[in-house]
């Protein structure tokens, strides 16, 4: 029988195995926006939104199984035809992709400033891999969500964030299996405390763990979330 301990390391490996899958998805997708931002720039002509469609193959085929939605947006004043713009995808009714269209116009009352969401602020800022949520998606799927996302720079300029949405549902189907084999109270936390997957009704997802006494926390590798294991 597994000790306690190597159980709880399987589990860590489970969540980072998941989440790992995405963010080279993600990787994909910058590598290929830094690129085409390089070529069309050598060209000798700004950067248009017809240039960032190009990539629409890649993230057609990265979306599917966990990620319900992918896509590059840009930093504000990067395309010459859109100050404001997102190349975003995501899984439609009949699971074919439907892009994602807000309203971009900074003198409009509905302006969708993203640049005051977590996973656009924390790449800007420099963070390599960070994971927004969980939250209740309003803008695009209206489901209990979490966000990834990259950075993304050309010529050592940030030009944009690479990101990804993944269902916390489908993110507890991954994860909550191995959960379920720690013979104590155990859950996953984002860098808030807030709680993302579970083994127990006590710490559903979205509840807030506050540094509880009898709890012990273990990183999950460089992912920006924590096993939360109750302690012997």
């Amino acid at each position: 029988m597994l000790a306690e301990t190597d159980i709880a390391d399987a589990a860590i490996v489970r969540v980072r195995d998941t989440l790992d899958g995405v963010f080279r998805s993600l990787k994909e997708v910058r590598d290929a926006s830094a690129r085409q931002a390089h070529a069309v720039r050598q060209s000798g002509r700004d950067l248009v939104r017809a240039d960032l469609a190009m990539m629409r193959p890649l993230l057609f085929d990265r979306l599917g199984m966990l990620i319900a939605g992918i896509g590059f947006i840009a930093a504000p004043g990067l395309l010459a035809d859109a100050p404001w713009y997102l190349e975003w995808w995501q899984v439609g009714p009949s699971n074919t992709p439907v892009q994602l269209l807000r309203d971009l116009d900074p003198e409009s009352s509905a302006f969708y400033d993203y640049t005051h969401w977590d996973w656009f602020a924390g790449p800007q800022a420099g963070a390599e891999k960070t994971i927004c949520g969980p939250y209740v998606d309003y803008l695009c799927t209206d489901e209990y969500s979490l966000t990834l996302s990259v950075p993304v720079t050309s010529a050592g300029a940030f030009i944009g964030v690479a990101a990804a949405d993944v269902f916390v549902r489908s993110f507890e189907n991954a994860v909550v299996p191995v959960l379920r084999e720690i013979p104590a109270p155990a859950f996953v936390i984002n860098p808030s405390g807030r709680v993302v997957a579970s083994n127990t009704a006590r710490w559903t997802p979205g509840a807030i763990y506050r540094g509880d006494a009898g709890f012990a926390v273990h990183p999950c590798g460089d992912l920006p979330l924590s096993l939360v294991t109750a302690e012997a």
